[in-house]
């Protein structure tokens, strides 16, 4: 079984000037149409049996329509053969974030995704502290960007490994995931601060850039029962990073864990 914890769609009736934004802003040419239906064709190209999709709220009036549309994922391929399980989202200045937590999790949400650049806010700020609180509280898992976003290099970065490490001191919740190996192009201070510490990595966008020798180290020093493999679809490949993953010849052990095992004990699947 492979999980791909980490990807992104999009209503099919703004995915393409969506995907056409980003990836402008950001540089980056999309794998995929930022569909339902494209995602489900990237599992099928890579032989990947879920997606966990991560929306992400660019200001807190989305909450309704973002929600909203996240729930209709989740119905529509919760049986299907290749399934999507969607995070919600939250956005840091909502109000009441403790009643939009719990209404998350009513809603059926395993977990929520966060944006600290997208959401112009850092991470160590009382808001995500709330949602991380909260998230504690009634169990949700926590997947934010970290590290530096390709189309914010002109920006402070909002969610470095220093931030993440006061944030992990302070809240201390064991289902938070750092995307991108715990900080985008900031591989030597994850070395330094975050590695270790009691909280998950995924492998998002950063699997043809980081090296098998970095990637190698970075399993001895934080443990591969912390990485989730995740390819960032539609800004990477899901097949493509399949592949470089199965060429560092881990072992079948770790292999399974990286691909599956270690993202079902975290779902609860």
């Amino acid at each position: 079984m492979i999980i791909d914890f980490h990807t992104h769609l999009f209503p099919e009736k703004i995915a393409a000037r969506t995907i056409d934004y980003l990836s402008k802003k950001g540089g980056i040419p999309p794998f995929s149409d930022g569909t339902a239906s494209g995602l489900i064709h990237s599992l099928e190209r890579a032989k990947a049996d879920i997606a966990v999709n991560l929306p992400v709220l660019t200001n807190p009036s989305q909450f309704e329509s973002v929600n909203r549309f996240a729930c209709e994922i989740n119905e529509q391929y919760k049986n299907a053969e290749r399934r999507i399980i969607s995070f919600g989202g939250i956005h840091p200045l909502c109000e009441d974030i403790d009643g939009k937590m719990k209404q998350l999790k009513g809603m059926g949400f395993l977990g929520v995704k966060v944006h600290p650049d997208y959401q112009e806010t850092p991470f160590n700020s009382d808001g995500y502290i709330r949602i991380l609180q909260c998230a504690k509280e009634y169990d949700l898992i926590v997947v934010t960007h970290a590290g530096i976003d390709a189309g914010y290099r002109d920006r402070p970065v909002m969610c470095t490994p220093a931030l993440a490490k006061e944030v992990i001191d302070k809240v201390g919740h064991g289902k938070l995931v750092l995307a991108h190996l715990g900080g985008y192009e900031t591989v030597e201070q994850v070395f330094e601060l975050l590695c270790g510490k009691d909280v998950y990595f995924d492998t998002a966008y950063v699997l043809r850039f980081i090296g098998e020798e970095n990637f190698k180290k970075l399993l001895k020093l934080h443990g591969e029962d912390r990485i989730l493999f995740a390819s960032d679809s539609p800004w990477s490949d899901i097949d493509g990073d399949v592949k470089i993953l199965k060429s560092f010849e881990l072992g079948k052990e770790t292999e399974d864990k990286l691909f599956c095992q270690n993202a079902k004990r975290l779902l609860g699947i």
